[in-house]
């Protein structure tokens, strides 16, 4: 009998994890069936594709606009900011739960010592034995150990650990976009300072030549040549200049205030000295759309997520077949410690447990059939993701298209008014105009200069934009290297 008990026991842990019930994990298809991924992107960018790959950095992606004020400051976003060190634990979080589904793959043992010393009543009922009032007193010394394993015949196990490291992996692809989109908001913040710098040296100049202007209508007026209004109408447009001035400051703040936040920084204490934005956006190499699903963090963890939910059909439907568990006990127990190791004192017992659902109110195939929904919901997730990174992607082309020729007539624009000015001034001393002729030309130039000024920022920040719409560099092969695979030295682990 001994013999048939363990012929039977090996024969069903060798047929454990034989038999899954769940369905095999398929990538969906990036697109519904009614379209497909684009060739090549519809925008042509104002540079040549043919840059090669690798200028976008497969870590540090910020090294591409060579500004090493900002790889500094992207550096100390890596080491402090809070965001980021929170999605790093909430990973390693996922990686103990991983580690937490390969332990159902061992068996699970313990044991529960225990030394005890009772004195039995002598009322005690008896049950029909003669009766007896006689109390006794009793040492017990117990020392069991007990051993259970499941047999994941139809892979509720196997589902449940292939579901742990997909969660394992979303977290891993949101950590990364989590880098993505943080780094990427500290170089677009930190452009829009270096810009508003720029501004502000633009609208200090203008500050100083309005001065002058003024100074000059005084001296006119003084002299009768000048009236009181030409006066009243220059220091107007100084005053005017002046509240600009005060409100690109204001702006220039804010800003240095949110580097502060991300790189971990009080924003009190934090400082970033001036230096007005002289840089043109780098070439930046596209690729091709279908490279763009590799490249995408965030495209990676809705895939992740289309694989959860699939494992999670499978531990649905494994619900449904019957739950095995085999399990032993055994140990030693004596009323005298001396005798704790004879032969008589050992104990054991082996069987298992079948649990098969019959009549459940329909609860698993309700289960199953939410898991199912659940599944076809990530896969429209996770295309609706990739619309939005074309989407993204070629909305940074096109910005970058329209505003490289904006700043082209922009840059004219201002030589324009540059000459309209010199030409109003002339006009002005030499008395053929008015000086309205002057306080507009010094208007149009302030605007002139302003706008061309934040059409550079603009396309300093759209580049920054479209490096994150084409996933910073990063790829998603990276995720394989996540992945909790049970070893046998769990056995022994607690």
């Amino acid at each position: 009998m001994k013999r048939v008990a363990c012929v039977a026991l090996i024969g069903i842990v060798a047929l454990a994890g034989g038999c899954k019930v769940g369905p095999r994990y398929q990538r969906p298809a990036a697109t519904a069936p009614t379209t497909a991924v684009p060739s090549a992107w519809k925008t042509q960018p104002p540079w040549q594709q043919a840059a090669p790959k690798d200028a976008i950095s497969k870590g540090p992606w910020w090294q591409v606009f060579q500004d090493p004020a900002l790889d500094a400051y992207e550096q100390q976003l890596l080491q402090a900011n809070q965001s980021l060190l929170s999605a790093r634990q909430r990973l390693e979080e996922a990686r103990s739960l991983a580690r937490v589904a390969t332990s159902q793959m061992f068996p699970q043992i313990s044991t529960d010592p225990s030394a005890l010393r009772q004195r039995a009543s002598g009322n005690r009922p008896l049950n029909g034995a003669p009766n007896t009032t006689t109390p006794y007193t009793q040492n017990a010394f117990t020392l069991p150990f007990s051993i259970s394993y499941e047999a994941d015949l139809f892979g509720r196990v196997q589902s449940t650990v292939e579901a742990a490291n997909a969660s394992l992996q979303f977290s891993a692809a949101s950590l990364q976009n989590a880098q993505l989109v943080l780094s990427a908001e500290l170089a677009a913040d930190y452009f829009t300072l270096r810009e508003l710098d720029a501004e502000l040296m633009v609208v200090q100049e203008s500050v100083n030549i309005q001065r002058k202007g003024l100074d000059l209508v005084n001296k006119r007026h003084k002299g009768g040549i000048a009236s009181g209004l030409e006066v009243a109408q220059q220091a107007t447009l100084l005053d005017g200049t002046l509240t600009q001035l005060a409100l690109v400051k204001q702006s220039r703040a804010q800003y240095e205030h949110a580097i502060a936040v991300l790189i971990g920084q009080p924003a009190s204490s934090f400082t970033v000295a001036a230096a007005p934005l002289n840089a043109v956006p780098p070439p930046l190499p596209l690729g091709v759309p279908s490279e763009v699903l590799e490249r995408r963090p965030d495209i990676a963890s809705a895939e992740r997520q289309v694989a959860y939910q699939n494992a999670q059909v499978g531990i649905a439907r494994s619900a449904l077949y019957p739950h095995i568990i085999l399990a032993g006990s055994g140990g030693i127990q004596s009323r005298d410690i001396a005798a704790l190791t004879n032969a008589p004192s050992f104990f054991w017992a082996v069987g298992a447990d079948a649990l098969q659902p019959i009549f459940q109110g329909g609860r698993n195939r309700a289960n199953l059939a939410a898991a199912r929904s659940a599944y076809e919901a990530s896969i429209a997730d996770y295309r609706q993701s990739v619309l939005v990174a074309f989407q993204q992607v070629e909305d940074g082309i096109s910005n970058l298209e329209t505003l490289a020729q904006a700043a082209s007539t922009q840059a004219a624009a201002v030589e324009d008014a540059r000459r309209a000015l010199a030409i109003a001034n002339n006009r002005y001393t030499g008395g053929v105009t008015s000086y309205l002729d002057v306080i507009t030309a010094q208007s149009t130039l302030l605007s002139s200069q302003r706008l061309a000024t934040q059409l550079l920022g603009e396309r300093m920040v759209s580049s920054v934009y479209l490096v994150k719409a084409l996933g910073g560099g990063w790829d998603a092969h990276d995720l394989d290297q996540q992945q909790v695979r049970p070893k046998a030295s769990q056995i022994v682990q607690p």
